[in-house]
């Protein structure tokens, strides 16, 4: 039986309130709508080039995810990023990185691995070039490589969720931190687990990379002169 071409694209595409969803939400992740900023939905979808209807359904979903504020005739407001809140989304984020790990190095895929060990040779040449912010990028793509090559869609889905929201905490403390300088040689530990087909090495290298890095992160959080959007 044939199916409709036009119906089945419609349905493929997201809606408009997704679509506004998805880009607002980059941008709370990037940083682009930081901590402390203040728009009406009529700064937002003139900015999205939407209407406002789309636009008013993705800040409802956004302020029941934490990220905004909505002040009655005041329009809304970023809020500033949780350290209590972080500290849980990183114990969420070593239990599934953790486990994609495991199942990586139990089902090999050369492809994740190749693209892992390549991020990682970015990483150490960002570093030398002092470009953090390609160091940022390459470290991502060694994350989202991982995730995405082990095997379990759904498990990749939520732990991405889960460093997409670390990812903000880390772009808004990256300039009050140190050079991250032992991040590339923890990455090789992660990859030496995995070719050695070891899920509990590659478990423990990814839960220990992690957890030290975002012991730095709520650290930097909790600093008095972090004033992430404070009234």
């Amino acid at each position: 039986m044939s199916q409709d071409p036009i119906k089945d694209e419609g349905a493929a595409r997201p809606s408009l309130a997704e679509s506004a969803y998805r880009a607002l939400r980059a941008r709370l992740l990037d940083m682009s709508l930081a901590p402390g900023d203040e728009a009406t939905e009529g700064d937002l979808a003139a900015g999205l080039g939407m209407s406002r209807t789309p636009v008013h359904e993705a800040v409802l979903r956004l302020q029941s995810e934490g990220f905004l504020a909505v002040r009655s005739r005041r329009g809304l407001r970023v809020l500033p990023i949780d350290p209590a809140g972080m500290a849980e989304t990183y114990e969420v984020l070593i239990a599934l990185e953790g486990a994609a790990a495991a199942r990586l190095a139990v089902n090999p895929n050369a492809g994740a691995t190749a693209a892992m060990a390549r991020a990682t040779e970015a990483m150490r040449a960002a570093l030398s070039a002092g470009d953090r912010r390609a160091w940022a990028a390459a470290d991502d793509a060694f994350h989202r490589a991982l995730l995405q090559g082990c095997g379990n869609a759904r498990l990749a889905r939520l732990a991405q969720e889960a460093a997409d929201l670390a990812q903000r905490a880390r772009f808004a403390t990256a300039a009050l931190r140190p050079e991250p300088a032992g991040s590339a040689d923890e990455h090789a530990r992660i990859l030496s687990a995995l070719e050695g087909g070891d899920p509990e090495a590659a478990r423990a290298a990814v839960s220990a990379h992690r957890q030290r890095a975002s012991a730095e992160i709520l650290r930097t959080l909790s600093l008095p002169l972090m004033r992430l959007g404070g009234s």
